[in-house]
């Protein structure tokens, strides 16, 4: 009668993405801690803009250099 009630994996879009997602943001972020820009992350205005917020929220709490 129980069936598996965990919830499936989504796709994570950028969008998704919060400042506590340290390991999902890093994607976004060069070797020498560099915010990637839009040409090279792929990511739509939005999404890049969102992204820094994000990237830079992590920074002031000091979860990513």
């Amino acid at each position: 009668m129980s069936e598996n009630t965990a919830t499936p994996k989504r796709s994570r879009t950028p969008m998704d993405l919060g400042f506590m997602d340290v390991e999902s943001l890093q994607r976004y972020v060069t070797d020498s801690g560099k915010i990637q820009p839009r040409r090279f992350s792929g990511l739509t205005p939005k999404q890049q803009r969102h992204i820094s917020r994000q990237v830079k929220r992590a920074r002031q709490l000091l979860l990513m250099k």
